[in-house]
């Protein structure tokens, strides 16, 4: 390759944070490796992986851009870094415990090219899980609660039971979304604060809010080792996640909404309360909760940031959150 290609602008730059899933991470790569896009760069954000271990891994794969963090800031930031050094005018954030589909960008890439108010593509996440006999859907997208909860749509459903088509949705799930670099520079990138757990929520409501429209791309294929992603969360993660989603629902929420919304989500906190009473778990529910109370002031300043668009549409969900 010569030197004139390499500064050519690839068609589309993957970031894959990754932090201690080695074996995951190299199953990984060797999907995007065989099934990319000619031209594609893949990034690879080593977060303080204990000696290095993922740089190690990631350097085996000679095309590979190995970036290394000292200190681990959480999946939020890595993602960051990624994005700021991709060279590509569109950019996928891959979770490193997934596996693409030949052809997965291809439908992807032409949606973009052909819809330029587009600013994020979600694909279809279909659960990698041996337990299974028949594959399930793991995320068509995200949907959004009037009272402040988000659940990825199809969950769990069998893949054979769910016509699906290319629609608009609200959000797209973090372990595998497209994005317009742009449209992300605008909006501010991931909230760093947030480290893990809703983060892809936020940056979704910022993008709708921003004005642009997220699709989903049932053509573009991932699968997901869910169990991988969803162990059994300690105290401080189950903490962090109660403060995420509590923090995502003031920050964005249009202030047109909230005299329908305080009422769900009155409701919403007394049903999940509840819940973790239940699991042993309400102490850190509540210590997640006003984790997020306490940080209002920042709320306030990110609220008075925010662009007017039109997130009307797609936050008709009513209800509360199902258990378990």
């Amino acid at each position: 390759m010569n030197g004139q290609e390499n500064r050519a602008e690839p068609p589309l730059s993957v970031v894959i944070p990754s932090r201690s899933r080695a074996d995951l991470l190299c199953q990984c790569l060797t999907s995007v490796r065989e099934h990319a896009p000619v031209g594609t760069e893949v990034i690879v954000v080593d977060d303080a992986s204990q000696r290095g271990v993922i740089s190690q891994i990631a350097r085996e794969f000679t095309s590979v851009r190995v970036l290394r963090t000292e200190k681990s800031r959480g999946f939020s930031a890595a993602v960051n870094l990624g994005i700021r050094h991709a060279r590509a005018a569109i950019v996928e954030v891959l979770n490193d415990d997934t596996e693409v589909e030949h052809g997965w960008a291809d439908a992807v890439l032409r949606l973009f090219h052909e819809r330029p108010q587009v600013v994020a593509i979600a694909p279809l996440v279909i659960r990698f899980d041996s337990t299974c006999a028949l594959p399930r859907i793991d995320s068509a997208g995200d949907r959004y609660h009037l009272g402040g909860f988000a659940q990825k749509r199809g969950n769990g459903a069998l893949l054979a039971d769910r016509p699906l088509q290319t629609e608009e949705v609200f959000g797209a799930s973090g372990s595998s979304a497209f994005f317009r670099r742009d449209a992300l520079e605008r909006i501010g990138f991931f909230p760093e604060s947030f480290g893990s757990y809703f983060e892809d929520v936020d940056v979704s409501f910022r993008l709708r809010r921003m004005g642009g429209k997220i699709l989903f791309v049932p053509e573009s294929r991932v699968w997901h080792h869910v169990h991988a992603s969803f162990g059994r969360p300690d105290r401080r993660l189950l903490e962090q996640q109660s403060r995420n989603e509590e923090l995502v629902f003031w920050r964005n929420m249009p202030a047109r909404l909230l005299p329908q919304a305080i009422p769900w989500h009155l409701a919403v906190l007394a049903a999940k309360g509840l819940r973790r009473w239940r699991e042993g778990k309400l102490l850190s529910f509540l210590v997640g909760r006003l984790r997020a109370f306490s940080e209002f002031a920042s709320v306030l300043r990110h609220r008075k940031s925010l662009c007017t668009g039109d997130v009307d549409s797609l936050l008709l969900d009513r209800g509360l959150p199902r258990p378990g």
